[in-house]
């Protein structure tokens, strides 16, 4: 069958791979309908993700097809359109047996630690599988990115009347935006990009927009828009070592900064902004299971809508000569998503 490989960075080859076979026990067989490519697949491409190695097969935000299941498999049937929960995790370590098997120690992320869905068909644990009978393969390709966020929401628990700030308005930002928003607590969005604040504007009706310029002049905007104390939770969703740093000078005092975005390198700064306002410092990982149903029906229900995320198609043909430009800024990118089939 049909598949695409990075076999180094910046380089997808096209490959066939032998014929899964029929799932066993508590196997499902699947076909990749659609391929939601995010920031994890752009540093894979680029050479930047510590935790992939070349060459590998992407794919991990997914909305698929069931086409075969295994014996003892009850929670999906063929023909069910499932978007995809990842993280395979073993279940008998330390993190698994407190019921967080995001952080499980043997954890392999499917289209990370191994080869994922850009190809045609694949098997996987039935348990890892989300139904719908409402959603199309393209929402159901996007319900792992708003998982992420929707974790990284729960690690911070905003309450109501408190004023969040999420740094970067990028697909998981604006995932954890999502799910700030439903605890009635007053947001602002931070951002490098004038036309992702003026999305954040358009599209969820943030009216406190902060653009970064690296002059120091957000300082003066953030005072005015908290009244001087600041910010109760800040979630930092970029993955750049400098804004994660920097991002304690924006959170009040007793107040929660979450760590979403991931980074290979050293963060860095002075103790005193960490212990003087005694902040709750928290990291976000994956998500967990009971965040997809749960996404899937706030999808179902019209209170998240997907459409507007959407920005830029691939087919599955083009995948090698195409890829890139979405990699790039200036691409107007916010979520690409490959159409391995119809």
């Amino acid at each position: 069958m049909n598949a695409w490989q990075l076999t180094a960075p910046k380089k997808f080859t096209a490959i066939q791979k032998d014929e899964p076979t029929m799932p066993k026990a508590g196997e499902v067989l699947f076909r990749t309908l659609r391929m939601g490519i995010c920031g994890t697949d752009i540093s894979c491409f680029l050479g930047k993700f510590p935790f992939f190695d070349y060459p590998r097969i992407p794919g991990h935000e997914l909305g698929v097809e069931v086409l075969e299941v295994g014996e003892g498999v009850e929670n999906v049937q063929p023909g069910d359109l499932c978007s995809v929960e990842p993280y395979l995790n073993c279940g008998s370590c330390y993190a698994c047996g407190k019921g967080q098997g995001n952080c499980c120690e043997n954890l392999k992320v499917f289209g990370v630690m191994m080869d994922g869905g850009l190809c045609e068909r694949s098997l996987i644990r039935a348990d890892k599988l989300h139904p719908s009978k409402k959603l199309n393969a393209e929402q159901l390709a996007l319900v792992e990115t708003l998982a992420i966020g929707c974790h990284a929401s729960d690690r911070g628990n905003p309450q109501n009347n408190e004023h969040l700030l999420v740094i970067g308005a990028g697909p998981i930002g604006l995932a954890t935006l999502e799910f700030n928003r439903l605890n009635n607590a007053k947001i602002s969005v931070m951002d490098m990009s004038e036309e992702r604040l003026d999305f954040c504007r358009q599209n969820y009706g943030i009216q406190s927009l902060i653009q970064f310029k690296g002059d120091g002049s957000e300082k003066q905007k953030i005072l005015d828009a908290t009244d001087g104390n600041l910010f109760d939770l800040v979630t930092d969703a970029t993955g750049n070592p400098h804004s994660m740093g920097n991002a304690l000078n924006y959170v009040a005092h007793t107040g929660r900064l979450v760590y979403v975005g991931i980074t290979t390198e050293n963060i860095s700064f002075a103790h005193p902004l960490l212990h003087r306002p005694e902040i709750t410092l928290l990291a976000s990982r994956n998500a967990l299971p009971v965040d997809f149903p749960r996404i899937i029906e706030l999808i179902e229900k019209g209170t998240i809508n997907t459409d507007p995320w959407i920005t830029h198609h691939i087919e599955f043909d083009d995948v090698e000569q195409r890829f890139e430009e979405v990699t790039h800024p200036s691409s107007g990118a916010l979520k690409a998503v490959i159409q391995v089939a119809d």
